[in-house]
């Protein structure tokens, strides 16, 4: 048993008691399928042939005995419906959970390689297909296997002959569903990946409506759209062929037998080696061993259907997080804010070249630290290796005289508060969003931040206050609302650390004054990195980096480096001109 094998198992283990009674209920209802015809026969020899004293007291008899038997079928019957699909859906939500969960510890550079709507149907459609294989799997197994068992045996003791002309036409059938089967795998394979394409085109755009409409170019989003359309009922147009060869193919063949029994059932009768009370069970005995093969049929497709969601959702639970906590790493608590960076390089996956190479900088507790640079020299990604969103590719970070990658990254992103110029507000209140910095903190706490932040005037004015549903990502809000909320709630946070990465960047001059003010009443006495686009907001930096391409260029005061007339100067002057 494999590994894959062993952990979809493993999903039964909380709920085994239900599995059991679902079994159990599953061997009573196929018991009783078995035993109606062989009342039917009873009835026919042994009463309206036979010779009984008090035929209709026994047809009585019989008939309640029967009536019985249905009652507890329908209700055994009730109860897998029921339960056997709760134990599915609660096993599915199980596995959701757990890819959640595991979502939430993938580094960044997962997210920087994977498409957001796929992964949202790795975590809806592809784990809602395995509810019914979890619920039906061993039900239809064990019903299947009693049926045709017990229907073998009863068809053996009518009539051996009939009953092996019959059982000739099984290994054809099993060679053409193991065929179709094959290829009904792969094509349902190929449609769940189509339809993840889909959800990502569709999430692509829709995020980004406004600028769709603010370029005038719904006709490129619909054709965008009905391509992956098109990808995904050509991928449908193969699944359905196979199905429907599997299926057809399978219910050809039951037929065929059926019409087996007739003419050498009938046969028999003319040749006076079978009884028509007999043929008549035989027909009923068909009837049952062909419901566990059709039974089967419906399983198989129910089994790739769910085998394949399986596969693509252990794909990304197999998936091991690129930064984790080292086995000795310590959870810090009083954070000085000293941080050093020694001979850092970096570089991502999927490129050759470092973004960073032999950075080394030193930043004091308390240092108000500015990082200015052409695009592209890594400035953000500098401040990204901080709270360890990435990983350094050489050299190391220190914090406080620790190597970072010694600490949790839970109390090292605990101490760290982030602004960034592209702010992410969750649907819901003001209220929710500000709390999103601490969770436990009270309502008083919440608007002092906000105060702090400047934020407060605006909040109140809003149609229900901090109770004002700010719509997705913040929509209601204006550029400088929404980066005002984000300091908020990195007031509400209290880190003795802080990275502003271009927060007032994109802002008109109103919104920008209000929120450098709070910006810098935040950073007081922290420990603060800013990404400076505008090199007007930074001139009070205690101390300004210039990134190139090669590295640190030069550092020193706004005075000193205007003075030197170096690579900052013709930025500075640059930017004056413009």
């Amino acid at each position: 048993m494999n590994s894959r094998t062993k952990k979809f198992l493993s999903y039964y283990k909380p709920y085994l008691g239900l599995l059991i009674a679902d079994l159990a209920c599953a061997f009573v209802v196929s018991a009783i399928t078995l035993m109606l015809p062989l009342c039917i026969r009873y009835i026919t020899i042994n009463v309206l042939e036979g010779n009984s004293q008090s035929p209709l007291s026994q047809i009585y008899a019989v008939g309640a005995v029967m009536l019985a038997m249905v009652i507890i079928h329908t209700l055994c019957d009730m109860f897998i419906s029921y339960k056997g699909h709760m134990m599915g859906a609660y096993m599915e939500s199980d596995m959701r959970r757990e890819l959640f969960d595991h979502f939430q510890k993938l580094s960044f550079g997962f997210y920087d390689e994977h498409k957001t709507g796929q992964l949202m149907t790795r975590t809806t459609n592809d784990i809602l297909s395995l509810t019914e294989l979890y619920h039906h799997g061993p039900e239809d197994i064990v019903i299947s296997v009693l049926k045709f068992l017990g229907a073998f045996i009863i068809l053996m003791y009518i009539d051996v002959k009939l009953t092996l002309i019959v059982f000739l036409f099984l290994p054809v059938m099993a060679a053409f569903a193991f065929y179709y089967n094959k290829k009904m795998n792969v094509a349902l394979r190929v449609s769940k990946d189509r339809i993840g394409d889909i959800n990502a085109q569709v999430e692509d755009s829709l995020s980004g409506i406004r600028v769709v409409k603010s370029f005038t170019n719904e006709h490129v989003e619909k054709e965008k759209f009905a391509y992956a359309n098109k990808r995904f009922v050509d991928s449908r147009r193969e699944g359905y062929k196979s199905e429907t060869y599997f299926h057809e193919g399978l219910v050809g063949f039951t037929q065929l037998i059926t019409i087996t029994v007739i003419v050498f059932g009938g046969a028999a009768i003319v040749d006076a080696s079978l009884e028509l009370a007999d043929l008549l069970t035989f027909f009923l005995c068909i009837g049952i061993l062909i419901e566990p093969i059709q039974r089967l049929v419906n399983f198989a497709r129910l089994y790739q259907e769910g085998i394949t969601g399986f596969d693509r959702f252990m794909e990304i639970l197999e998936v091991e997080p690129d930064i984790e906590d080292a086995d000795h790493a310590e959870t810090i608590t009083q954070v000085q804010g000293n941080i050093e960076f020694q001979n850092v390089s970096f570089r991502y996956k999927d490129r050759y070249g470092y973004v960073l190479n032999r950075v080394s900088l030193v930043i004091k507790p308390g240092e108000y630290v500015a990082l200015v640079g052409p695009s592209g020299v890594g400035k953000t990604t500098l401040c990204s290796l901080i709270p360890r969103f990435y990983e350094v590719s050489e050299g190391r970070i220190m914090l406080d005289g620790r190597d970072i990658r010694e600490i949790t990254q839970h109390s090292l992103r605990k101490n760290i508060g982030i602004v960034q110029q592209d702010v992410y507000l969750f649907a819901g209140s003001v209220f929710d969003n500000i709390r999103y910095g601490n969770m436990e903190a009270s309502e008083d706490e919440i608007i002092a931040a906000a105060k702090r932040a400047n934020a407060h005037d605006f909040i109140m004015a809003l149609p229900d206050g901090y109770d004002t549903d700010i719509g997705q990502r913040g929509v209601k809000l204006s550029g400088g609302q929404k980066q005002r909320l984000s300091i908020a709630r990195v007031f509400l946070k209290d880190p003795p650390i802080l990275i502003f990465d271009e927060a007032t960047s994109s802002l008109d001059n109103e919104s920008e004054r209000a929120v450098q003010d709070s910006l810098e009443r935040l950073s007081n006495n922290r420990t603060t990195l800013v990404i400076a686009h505008r090199l007007t907001t930074v001139r009070n930096a205690q101390r300004i980096v210039v990134l190139s391409e090669d590295g640190i260029k030069e550092q020193g005061t706004h005075e000193e480096l205007l003075a030197r007339q170096g690579a900052y100067a013709n930025l500075y002057h640059m930017q004056l001109t413009i």
